[in-house]
């Protein structure tokens, strides 16, 4: 039985593994600067939308978080496009 030595990449997928096509990690790097307290802003707004849940009608808590995840994805949009 003959064995050989994986590459320095690691063992190669054979073809039909499912992760034959995974892209394989690329040098880290650091991560740009980005404006934390314009982003903590825009995030602290959209979790107002919280605020007083407890007190409201339970059927109305859906549509707030929904509210809260459409505004928290917009603020998490916004900042990543000031970095």
């Amino acid at each position: 039985m003959t064995t050989s030595t994986p590459p320095a990449g690691g063992p190669v997928p054979r073809p039909g593994d499912p992760r034959a096509g995974a892209p394989r990690p690329g040098d880290p790097r650091p991560a740009p600067e980005r404006p934390v307290s314009s982003l903590r802003a825009g995030v602290d707004e959209a979790m107002a939308g919280l605020d007083g849940l407890s007190e409201r009608p339970v059927g109305e808590h859906v549509a707030a978080f929904e509210r809260v995840h459409t505004a928290l994805g917009e603020a998490l949009t916004a900042g990543s496009e000031r970095a």
